[in-house]
């Protein structure tokens, strides 16, 4: 049995999925869940909670200030770091270093400024970008242990994780994964506090769960959770449909589902470019009183009888996935596959840190693509992997 959760900022929603058979439903009132056996249910093996499934939208939450380290030649104010943020984003400079995408060094990393901004920046969370980190992240992973020499306790994150060769979007998502690290801390503390003894995971973006050890470190992946969750879980009640709609509290959003599956791509409506796939949007509205009209249907419309429990039901049926994105250089065939298959290896590792079980873990897609405009040799290759929940 698995327990889903949709961890909504007014009211939580609870269910209890075994197999794909909705089996129990606990709604309560405030931010965390109360997990209860209803009357006549046995504690029996197979009906011990094998982990709970957690959705939640991170999207509009409090974010934390951030110091931002930038790695590659000097660059005018207008394209440094944090333009176009709030002002409270946090602080940000350029350093010297970083490589170019066929690992060859722009120039030696300024290792003494990197520890003078660590130290004088007041900040604990950190967002390192260095250029050509995506092939070769020596630099990013030297100012990593720089800061954690001068700031003893330092949330950092490295841009190189999350994979693509553009500098802004990388930089952009290390930034916002580092802002909601805080948060997604807190988040993850009190699930451990109300479900003591159950593994917990939370919901991603690109559908599938990450255990809570991987959302306290990469938030920015569960961005859109209980979204993504809400078409899923909408689609699997309603048993078809091409778009679910979601409602929550005065914001509306259309999202398209293909296979039962949430469709996943790159937006271009969010705060800053990111580098990571949220949940395809068609349509979204705020400040839209919706209330009773949800459960009314239009033409071709059909209205699950729970629809309340979509976002719940959804987390429920996900499992433990991870994307890996690599930029590799191959001067062959040969050197391709060695490339590919370290990657693949590294997916699988992921995927079982990310809770899967580690007989379980598998490799579910594979693409590969060489760069345009780039010298030849340069692949993007992402690797999809999943799993069972331990």
């Amino acid at each position: 049995m698995i327990i889903g959760v949709d961890l909504g900022r007014h009211e939580t929603v609870t269910v209890a999925v075994h197999g794909d058979v909705l089996t129990e439903v606990q709604v309560t009132a405030g931010t965390l869940p109360v997990v209860t056996y209803p009357d006549g249910m046995r504690r029996a093996p197979s009906m011990t909670p094998r982990g709970a499934a957690v959705a939640v939208d991170l999207d509009g939450v409090r974010r934390a200030p951030v110091a931002v380290i930038r790695v590659s030649n000097p660059c005018p104010p207008g394209l440094g770091p944090l333009v176009g943020w709030p002002e409270d984003s946090g602080v940000g400079t350029v350093v010297r270093g970083g490589h170019s995408l066929t690992g060859r060094p722009i120039t030696e990393l300024d290792t003494d400024a990197v520890a003078r901004f660590a130290a004088e920046c007041g900040l604990t969370d950190f967002a390192v970008t260095a250029t050509g980190s995506p092939i070769l992240p020596h630099h990013e992973l030297a100012v990593a242990e720089i800061i954690a020499d001068e700031v003893p306790g330092a949330r950092i994150t490295l841009s190189y994780e999350f994979g693509r060769a553009g500098l802004r979007e990388r930089e952009n998502s290390a930034i916002l994964n580092a802002a909601l690290g805080p948060h997604a801390a807190r988040i993850a503390d009190r699930m451990a506090r109300d479900l003591p003894g159950v593994s917990v995971f939370f919901a991603r973006s690109g559908a599938g769960l990450v255990s809570a050890h991987y959302f306290r470190r990469y938030p920015l992946i569960c961005y859109l959770g209980a979204f993504t969750c809400a078409l899923r879980g909408g689609a699997a009640l309603a048993g078809r449909g091409e778009t679910a709609v979601q409602e929550r509290g005065a914001v509306v959003r259309t999202g398209l589902v293909t296979g039962g599956m949430p469709r996943i791509g790159d937006r271009r409506d969010t705060l800053v470019p990111l580098n990571v796939r949220l949940p395809l949007v068609v349509s979204a509205s705020e400040g839209v009183a919706v209330g009773p009209y949800a459960r009314q249907a239009g033409p071709g419309w059909q209205v699950p009888e729970r629809a309340e429990l979509a976002v719940a039901y959804g987390a429920a049926l996900a499992r433990p996935t991870v994307d890996v994105e690599r930029i590799v250089q191959a001067k062959g065939r040969a050197e391709l596959d060695r490339a590919l298959d370290a990657t693949r290896d590294e997916a699988l590792t992921r995927a079982v840190s990310a809770g899967a079980a580690p007989g379980s873990a598998r490799v579910t897609g594979t693409i590969v693509n060489p760069l345009s405009y780039l010298p030849d040799g340069l692949f993007r290759v992402e690797v999809k992997a999943e799993g069972a929940i331990l």
